[in-house]
This record gives C-alpha cells, sequence and structure tokens, in this order.
C-alpha cells in the first residue's frame, strides 16, 4: 500500500477508502512475485495458515479474518496470529475503556516494569509524580494532578474547571474545547508546580495560553504570564531552571520562539524567535534542550521537526538530529544525556493497525549531548514518547519514562 494509505488507515472515516493487496516473494531472490489478493479493502496482518493465507481485513462491514481460499470470520478484532496447525487463532479485541492509573502493562524488557499513567509526568526531586489528569479524573479535565510513585489516590492542586478562569481578551471560559493544563514542572525544592494553562492544538492559532504556577498542595496559585493583544498570544510548555529561578517556555503568535521569565526580577528575556517548543533546562543549567520546526526544500514550509540544545544566554545554538523523519519530545537524563522520540524507523505495521489515533509512530532514544552515541531504548507497535528524567529517590536510583500511549517505567540506572 502506499505511504499516503498507510496514514489514512488508521483513522474509521478514512479506512474504507484503502485499498492494498498480500504479495509474497522469494525470501532469498526477492523474486518470484505472487499476488494473491485482488480487492478492494485493507488487509493486514497475513499470514500462511496450512495452504491457504489468512489476513486481517480492516473496516466495513466485511471487517474481520479472510483468508484466500474465501473462508471468513467476521466481527471486530485486531492483530490476528495463527497457531502453527492452523487450528486455532490468537487475537485482540479495542477497548476503550481509561485504565486504572498505575495498572502494570506488559513489558518487552525485563529490566524495566511497564505501568500505565497519564499523559505528561513529571517526577521531583523529592520523588512525587506531577501529571494533567487527562484520561483519569473527571473526563477531558487536563487539571494538574499530584501522586505518590506507584500509589492510585492523586491529589488535584490545580483544578481547571474550578478555577474557571476567564480570558481576558476575548472573555471565553479556557476550560472550553481543547484546553485545560499542559505540561507541569516541578521546581527543584517540590514547593511550586509551573505549567501552561489555556488553549493548545488547533486552539494555539487564535486562542491564548499562560504560564501559571500552583503550590504542590494547592493552597495559592498565579499567574506569570498576561496576554492584552487581541491576536490571542499563546505561551506555554513551560520548565523551571536547576535551580528554580528562571523558567523557560514556548510562545507561539503572533510571535514565535522561546522565552526565560526571571522569577526574582519578573523581567522576561527573548531566547529565540524560530518556530520553537517544548523547552527544558538541562540539569545542570548549562543548556536548554528544545524541538524546532524546520524547513526541509524538498519538502516545503516547516516539514520536518529536530531536537536542539542552546546555551541560556543564546549562543552556541546546535542541531543535535538530522534524520529526514520527526524528532522531538526530547528530555534530560540526571547525567545530562538526552532522551528523545524519533520516527526515523517509520510507521512499521502500526499506522494501519492503530483505530483513530493522530500520532502512530515513535520510538524512545538516547544520545549525548553533542548527539552522539545515538541508540533506540523501545521497539514497539505504538507510539512511545516524552521520555522523563532519571531520579534519585527514597534511597534508589530510577528512571521515569513517559510515553503519549500512558506508559512509564522504573529501571535500575545500571541498566
Amino acid at each position: 500500500m502506499t505511504l499516503q494509505q498507510t496514514w489514512n488507515a488508521r483513522l474509521s472515516y478514512n479506512v474504507n477508502t484503502t485499498s492494498n493487496q498480500i504479495v509474497s516473494v522469494d525470501f532469498a531472490t526477492g523474486l518470484n512475485r505472487i499476488k494473491h489478493t485482488n480487492s478492494s479493502g485493507c488487509k493486514i496482518y497475513p499470514q500462511y495458515v496450512n495452504s491457504t493465507i489468512g489476513y486481517l481485513l480492516k473496516g466495513g462491514s466485511n471487517e474481520g479474518i479472510h483468508y484466500t481460499n474465501g473462508n471468513k470470520l467476521l466481527g471486530g478484532m485486531r492483530s490476528p496470529s495463527w497457531s502453527p496447525d492452523g487450528k486455532y487463532v490468537v487475537y485482540e479485541k479495542t477497548g476503550w475503556t481509561t485504565r486504572p492509573l498505575q495498572k502494570k502493562l506488559y513489558t518487552w524488557d525485563s529490566e524495566w516494569e511497564y505501568r500505565f499513567m497519564d499523559v505528561f509526568p513529571d517526577l521531583s526531586d523529592q520523588g512525587m509524580l506531577v501529571f494533567n489528569s487527562k484520561q483519569t479524573g473527571t473526563p477531558g479535565n487536563s487539571s494538574v494532578a499530584v501522586v505518590p510513585p506507584s500509589e492510585y489516590d492523586f491529589t488535584i492542586p490545580f483544578d481547571t474547571f474550578e478555577k474557571g478562569l476567564i480570558d481576558p481578551v476575548s472573555y471565553e471560559s479556557v476550560t472550553e474545547g481543547q484546553s485545560g493544563c499542559f505540561q507541569p514542572s516541578w521546581s527543584p525544592d517540590g514547593k511550586w508546580i509551573t505549567f501552561g494553562y489555556g488553549y493548545w492544538f488547533q486552539g494555539r492559532y487564535s486562542k491564548p495560553g499562560y504560564i501559571y504556577r500552583t503550590k504542590s498542595d494547592g493552597s495559592y496559585y498565579q499567574a506569570l504570564t498576561t496576554n492584552t493583544s487581541s491576536s490571542g498570544s499563546n505561551a506555554g510548555f513551560p520548565s523551571h531552571s536547576h535551580d528554580g529561578k528562571k523558567i523557560v517556555y514556548r510562545v507561539f503568535l503572533p510571535e514565535f520562539g522561546l522565552r526565560v521569565l526571571d522569577l526574582e526580577t519578573n523581567t522576561t528575556t527573548t531566547l529565540t524567535t524560530e518556530r520553537d517548543n517544548l523547552p527544558f533546562f538541562s540539569p545542570d543549567g548549562e543548556w536548554i534542550l528544545f524541538t524546532r520546526n524546520v524547513t526541509l526544500p524538498e519538502r516545503g514550509q516547516f516539514s520536518n521537526y529536530e531536537v536542539c540544545i542552546i546555551r541560556p544566554d543564546s549562543t552556541d545554538f546546535t542541531k543535535v538530529t538530522s534524520s529526514p523523519a520527526n524528532d522531538a519530545h526530547a528530555f534530560w537524563t540526571a547525567d545530562g544525556r538526552i532522551m528523545w522520540s524519533s520516527g526515523m524507523w517509520g510507521f512499521q505495521a502500526e499506522a494501519a493497525t492503530y483505530d483513530n489515533t493522530f500520532q502512530p509512530y515513535g520510538q524512545i532514544m538516547i544520545m549525548n549531548v553533542d548527539g552522539s552515541n545515538k541508540t533506540v531504548l523501545t521497539n514497539s507497535m505504538w507510539e512511545d514518547s516524552m521520555p522523563c528524567a532519571e531520579c534519585h529517590y527514597e534511597g534508589k536510583s530510577v528512571m521515569r519514562r513517559r510515553f503519549d500511549c500512558g506508559r512509564y517505567a522504573d529501571a535500575p540506572l545500571s541498566s
């Protein structure tokens, strides 16, 4: 199937327009190419089953398991795999019920324990997790939530619905539509949590976003940025400096780039003016890590994402990735290395397998600060993204990794 049809197949309203065929070739030579199907529809997971080939037809009234001999077993199923004798088939069923927080998940690496976690988790130096309650708690609330690692009951120091903030320019509630809190970040002393509060995704083009902070116990909160522009200036994705004195964040329209807010003087300086996002101070405060939307001449304007670093004084800008795919969602480890998500392996099988997702690719990688020694850490069929930094707490050294699909893991640093 073509690249575009692979992309289309991930969505229920596009899958019926997608067609591909099952083909076999001689493994050793690549010759003897045989096309085994000649029908419409998205056909995935082909496997030899005795004298025929079984596969999954995704979407439509004929969705289910089909065979090239004409037999079929209709129904909503995914990822079929047949026993060697062809008598049994194991498959998955898609479910949309939200997993409970901390639910243990399958791990492909025995050194790691994987559990479900909500979006944008960040582990403090004191050993507390903060995250956005996008799936847990009130549906769609996207509030700031705090929980001890491995526990289930979380507190809400900042509730987006309860605050009911009103944008001073548009006079609209900031909790409507694609909005709420995004990317909470701990202060080094664990007393404050800074976060973006406002509109994200497509809403950022016309509606505002602000940088807020709240006491971790919810006793006080304040806005750190204001919006007096009718064009809807949007600020978000903040990160504390190693000493807690500064916050770096991104702005989007009418200006672009990264800004650094000095909490002691309440002054803001311009760090960059490009289409930059997701900035993070390094553990020693020497660098700021971020993602830049760059132009590839062969693809057109704003066509690729790269991981970059820059000094807090705007010097020594360096682009540390250069793959033709997107490299983004980067984060520091405690020892000053960079973990990030890369799409350089393409869709693999996951785009066509996915149901109704907007971003079906990405593997976690790690590299040195200069971009050397790039190493892949995950290779699942799902999107693994936004790794979280290593931390020391309760006498143990652990590493937390966070994922868009809602997983995180614990492991000794030696692994």
